[in-house]
C-alpha cells in the first residue's frame, strides 16, 4: 500500500490519506482482514503530523471502513467489498462519459449533483 500527499494540494493532508486508502480499497488493492500501516509509520513516510494520519484512520473508521483497536491497529473491514464491486461500475460511467465527450471534471461535477440530489 502506498500512500501518497500533495502538500500543495488544497485538500486537507488528512482527507487525502483518507482518499488514498478508499482508493485502494475499490482498486482491491485492500481487502478485509488487512491492516493498515500504523499511523507512526505512515505519519513518518509522508512528513505529517501524526495527529494528521490519526484524523484520517478515524475518519475511515466513522464510515465504517476500517475498524481501529488498541494493540491491534486500524484493520479493513468487510466494507471494502462493496467498494470494489463499485469500480466496475465507475469504469463503466467513465467510459461511457468518455464516449459522451464529457470531461473528467464534469463527470465529478455532475456526480457530485446527483449525490446531493437524493
Amino acid at each position: 500500500m502506498l500512500l501518497r500527499v500533495d502538500p500543495n494540494s488544497d485538500v486537507p493532508l488528512f482527507a487525502q490519506i483518507s482518499a488514498s486508502v478508499r482508493a485502494d480499497a475499490a482498486a482491491g488493492r485492500l481487502r478485509a482482514g488487512d491492516r493498515l500501516p500504523a499511523a507512526r509509520e505512515v505519519a513518518d513516510g509522508l512528513g505529517v503530523n501524526l495527529h494528521t494520519v490519526l484524523r484520517a484512520y478515524q475518519e475511515l473508521r466513522d464510515e465504517g471502513l476500517v475498524d481501529m483497536r488498541r494493540g491491534r491497529g486500524a484493520v479493513v473491514t468487510d466494507a471494502a467489498a462493496p467498494l470494489a464491486a463499485l469500480r466496475d461500475d465507475v469504469a463503466a460511467l467513465v467510459r461511457k462519459a468518455r464516449e459522451a465527450g464529457l470531461s473528467p471534471e464534469a463527470l465529478a461535477s455532475l456526480v457530485k449533483e446527483t449525490s446531493h440530489d437524493r
